[in-house]
């Protein structure tokens, strides 16, 4: 890890109150949110951000969303991030087989079409120059209302942000899932 985290005395209250919950919910507190934590604003807009994404409200299936995270992780080569979302797959799903086999969406029969366009999207939003195209735009309006696209883009764009710092200040995973990290 390129940054080291503060001790957790030195994080204002309400991180140290945040950080409590993680690790009585997860069994550990996360890296990632130590050290967005060094700049406090950050961490609660992190927080609230990724809050609204991940809500139960969420017209997006909570199974779907874990699998377009493992799979922006994978494209960033974040190894914290595949470790956490797929500990959230396998808690939405009781099953990783699509992590395991996840570079093979095209063609894998594990996949469902709505999933191959989502991945697609995903591969498409994660690059470098974005240009979707008009038929794959098309498919996606044909599962998802307008709202959900702007909803999964907005996922797929926060996800890609998340995994991009992890990947740079070389974050490692923490053990919360097993799986081949990439």
């Amino acid at each position: 890890m390129y940054v080291e985290a503060k001790k957790i005395s030195e994080y204002p209250f309400y991180l140290r109150y945040f950080f409590r919950s993680q690790e009585k919910k997860i069994g550990q507190i996360l890296l990632p949110g130590l050290l967005w934590g060094r700049v406090p604003f950050l961490q609660v807009l992190f927080l609230w951000f990724w809050g609204h994404l991940d809500r139960k409200s969420s017209s997006l299936d909570p199974a779907l969303r874990a699998l377009v995270q493992v799979r922006v992780a994978q494209l960033n080569w974040c190894a914290f991030c595949i470790d956490y979302n797929a500990m959230n797959l396998l808690t939405r799903t009781d099953s990783i087989d699509k992590v395991d086999v996840l570079e093979e969406w095209e063609t894998h029969s594990l996949f469902s079409q709505l999933e191959r366009d989502v991945l697609h999207y995903v591969g498409i939003v994660s690059g470098a120059n974005v240009k979707v195209p008009t038929e794959l735009m098309g498919k996606l309006k044909s599962h998802f209302s307008d709202d959900q696209v702007v909803e999964l883009t907005a996922l797929i764009s926060f996800q890609n942000m998340s995994a991009k710092f992890n990947a740079a200040l070389d974050i490692p995973s923490q053990g919360m899932c097993k799986v081949p990290t990439v």
